[in-house]
């Protein structure tokens, strides 16, 4: 496994949680990527984020992923280096990029669902910030 870029930032934790659900699938899109790219390009929580940390994120998600635990591990670092305040956001940014390719496998759902457990979203709000990505990325 990669070294882990120590101490992960929230910024760190909110693109290793994008990076985790475009993997779920096994599959990364392009569709995905550049949604993650727009996300750190434009939201105000990445105004200071340096954007040459996302390839070493990434790598170490998948380096996690490949362990037996490694999911469990990623959601402890989550857990740990990510303020409360910024959970529903967290669980907001990877919905957005869950449905930026107009297609959600039963993986990306299923880790959508385990993200919203870790991170103790309410299943109303939960609901409501789903039915947000659905909206922002509907096609005709």
């Amino acid at each position: 496994m990669s070294p882990l870029p120590q101490p992960l930032s929230p910024q760190d934790c909110l693109v290793a949680l994008m990076i985790s659900v475009s993997a779920a699938d096994q599959e990364i899109r392009t569709a995905e990527l550049v949604a993650i790219q727009a996300l750190v390009n434009h939201l105000p929580i990445f105004a200071e984020y340096d954007a040459d940390r996302i390839k070493t994120i990434a790598q170490t998600v998948f380096d996690l992923l490949e362990e037996e635990d490694g999911l469990d591990a990623l959601f402890g670092l989550v857990c740990e280096n990510l303020p409360d305040k910024l959970n529903e956001t967290a669980y907001t940014i990877a919905c957005d990029v869950a449905a930026s390719d107009g297609k959600l496998s039963q993986a990306e759902l299923r880790l959508l669902e385990e993200i919203r457990h870790e991170l103790q979203i309410d299943r109303l709000h939960a609901a409501a910030i789903e039915r947000g990505a659905r909206a922002r990325h509907m096609r005709l």
